[in-house]
């Protein structure tokens, strides 16, 4: 009953977008499911997507896959194979949750279907055990696999003309017959920050008033050690010092995308600290050595040229989620 009540509760809310968006009477009533047997088309076809519009990016061998938010907003989940094996693409437009995970736990590849919520954030249940598998934890809650963890996977959340610039060979997620005439309005919803300004779902259990409930951070878990970076604060700084677990790290934001990145801040075992060498921090300059770095971690120029940062794996959502599921977390301040 939970699961029909979260399919029909989402779906009308997509609904009523697409109608105020269109000035249409009437939509197709469509199921909020996943998708098992995603189909792929070139970045020329991808006609229905706008440059700002939101998508997560994938490198799957050698070739880049995109999936846009339009389109994940509507199913919750979107299941494809990669090398590595069977992946899951998922946002929960309860919380504004995205995040990318291997689809296998103790050795089972898993096919994950739409269950219901918990914490105010989706739960999905595997068909191989019945186990159920909290998104923004990562972990199955109940059945025979509970306890056990989903790997997360790294993933791009960017826009879509930053994608197609970085990878201009991209194959794009295409969107579902009938879900293709939502997704125009509903990349317009999500590029406006989603469900911001309602209250918020069912189920949270945790309040932590350190921030609005529906404040977007980016989350970052290092050995064991987390923080939230508000979007506020990354819009404002670009280039974020700090440590975490242990670890130097650096974020680095791009306003005129909205593209946030992270790293383990060292090369070997020098230590390197980070200015925004222009007004979009697309470029760098570690104070340590003058050399000149792009914001995804490659040294373009300078003594340490052809040097790569260690990617760190960020995790966007709503305040009140990434706090559910991080009782202990910090918050990054501005010094």
């Amino acid at each position: 009953m939970r699961s029909l009540f979260v399919s029909r509760m989402l779906t009308a809310a997509l609904i009523a977008i697409v109608v105020t968006a269109t000035k249409c009477e009437a939509q197709k009533d469509l199921p909020y499911v996943a998708v098992h047997d995603p189909q792929f088309i070139t970045a020329s076809d991808a006609t229905f997507l706008n440059g700002n519009d939101r998508v997560i990016g994938l490198m799957s061998g050698e070739v880049p896959k995109v999936y846009p938010a339009g389109i994940l907003w509507q199913h919750g989940l979107v299941e494809d194979s990669l090398p590595k094996g069977p992946i899951a693409i998922t946002w929960c437009a309860y919380c504004n949750t995205a995040l990318v995970f291997l689809a296998a736990a103790k050795g089972k590849q898993l096919t994950l279907d739409i269950s219901d919520s918990a914490g105010g954030n989706e739960v999905f249940k595997d068909r191989e055990t019945g186990s159920r598998w909290q998104q923004a934890g990562l972990d199955a809650i109940s059945g025979p696999l509970q306890g056990e963890r989903l790997q997360i996977y790294p993933f791009l959340l960017t826009s879509w003309a930053e994608w197609r610039r970085l990878h201009p060979d991209t194959l794009v997620l295409k969107p579902l017959p009938g879900y293709a005439e939502r997704v125009g309005a509903v990349n317009k919803f999500v590029n406006a920050g989603g469900f911001g300004a309602s209250p918020m779902p069912d189920g949270v259990t945790y309040r932590d008033e350190r921030l609005k409930p529906k404040a977007m951070v980016l989350g970052l878990d290092v050995a064991g050690a987390s923080k939230a970076f508000p979007f506020d604060a990354l819009r404002s700084a670009l280039i974020i010092n700090d440590s975490l677990g242990g670890s130097p790290v650096v974020i680095v934001h791009q306003p005129s995308t909205d593209t946030t990145t992270a790293f383990v801040a060292k090369t070997g075992s020098r230590i390197l600290t980070f200015t925004a060498s222009n007004a979009d921090a697309t470029e760098l300059i570690d104070r340590e050595t003058k050399s000149s770095w792009n914001a995804y971690g490659e040294c373009v120029a300078g003594r340490l040229k052809g040097s790569k940062l260690e990617p760190l794996i960020l995790q966007p959502g709503y305040w009140f989620a990434w706090s559910e599921f991080h009782h202990d977390t910090a918050i990054y301040t501005p010094q």
